[in-house]
């Protein structure tokens, strides 16, 4: 039986769920989830990351964490921690970069943390001749506390769910999945009534907004905003996060779903596609604040390189390899460019009090 028929007989059943339980549904489903089976990265998979465009990317981040961890006092241990780490593309490019500072890697011990099987088996193929032997872990919280922490997560915040409300004529209400008169899998709306569905979510707090309007509000991402602030905090640190999101609270429907390069909708084959929205750094960083960590600016992708020496990088590389000057050109532009990720993506910095990270030095 598969995701989709059991979706339809549990929807039949007891009702519609909400956007955020189809999201999980979708990507988690122990049997048939996206990420539990069938997650598909690169150029031959259903979508791209930056780290997939150019080992500029990740190279640049390594030299990022080392100089953190220099301004951090060099610590010893240290918690090198990266969320979601792909097909270990990231991280392998990081540990390259460390190997300029050999005594980074002789303080560091890798944590990699991510549920799906395919996606470890990946990383443990990919690192199999890494300086640093990783351990991996389900959860942030499984990664033993103690010691300051490097955190990295890319594209981390778009995968977990988020609740949409949709104003109407008489008030806030939810989308949720449901079933259409052919027994098809669609969207509806409830209305929200709090003080009688202790289940309900949260409506927005905004009035204001004329009917139609879409407001997606995920209390996923702002737990593991918390969560991390709580960390580096409490242990020493920062943690780096990035993604492609809004850097001010805002309307609209962004959830999509992406199956070899393109869009399909959303509903129409779950746990077959990547299903993702935008991540909500404003509500990360406060958050964060409020868990007890220091936070810098919202900087764009684009900047945030730029910031870091990618264009200096790529003539470097240029100069060493003639022949892939071009090619170089285009990565640099995919990664930085304003119509491609380098406005879109957004890089945001959660750090120990009195810390000042490079290029969040206001944290």
């Amino acid at each position: 039986m598969s995701l989709l028929d059991r979706l339809r007989a549990q929807i039949a059943q007891d009702g519609p769920i909400s956007v955020a339980e189809y999201f999980t549904r979708c990507l988690h489903d122990p049997r048939d989830g996206y990420y539990a089976n069938r997650p598909a990265l690169g150029e031959g998979g259903d979508f791209l990351t930056a780290p997939g465009v150019s080992q500029m990317f990740g190279e640049l981040i390594g030299l990022w964490l080392l100089e953190t961890w220099t301004r951090m006092g060099r610590p010893s241990p240290v918690r090198l921690v990266e969320m979601g780490p792909g097909d270990g593309t990231l991280i392998s490019d990081i540990l390259r970069a460390a190997r300029l500072l050999p005594d980074f890697l002789a303080a560091a011990d890798l944590w990699l943390v991510e549920v799906s099987p395919p996606l470890r088996q990946a990383q443990a193929d990919r690192l199999a001749d890494a300086p640093l032997t990783p351990r991996w872990a389900d959860r942030l919280e499984a990664v033993p506390a103690g010691a300051p922490l490097l955190l990295v997560a890319n594209e981390v915040l778009d995968c977990l769910p988020a609740h949409q409300f949709v104003r109407t004529e008489t008030g806030w209400a939810e989308r949720m999945v449901g079933l259409d008169d052919k027994g098809e899998l669609a969207f509806g709306l409830r209305a929200l009534n709090p003080s009688a569905d202790r289940r309900a979510a949260s409506p927005p707090r905004e009035e204001d907004l004329p009917p139609g309007t879409v407001v997606e509000s995920s209390p996923a991402q702002a737990a593991l905003g918390s969560e991390i602030g709580h960390r580096v905090a409490r242990d020493g640190g920062a943690a780096l996060l990035i993604d492609y999101g809004r850097d001010a609270p805002g309307g609209g429907d962004t959830l999509q779903a992406l199956k070899s390069h393109a869009k399909v909708p959303p509903l129409a084959e779950p746990g077959q596609a990547d299903l993702t929205v935008w991540a909500d750094f404003p509500a990360v960083l406060t958050a964060a604040r409020e868990a007890g960590a220091g936070t810098g600016p919202i900087l764009t992708q684009g900047a945030f390189l730029q910031g870091l020496g990618i264009e200096a990088r790529a003539q470097a590389l240029a100069a060493a390899r003639p022949d892939q000057a071009e090619k170089l050109a285009r990565q640099l532009d995919r990664l930085t460019g304003a119509a491609q990720m380098g406005e879109l993506f957004k890089v945001v910095c959660l750090s120990a009090p009195g810390l000042s990270p490079p290029l969040f030095e206001d944290a």
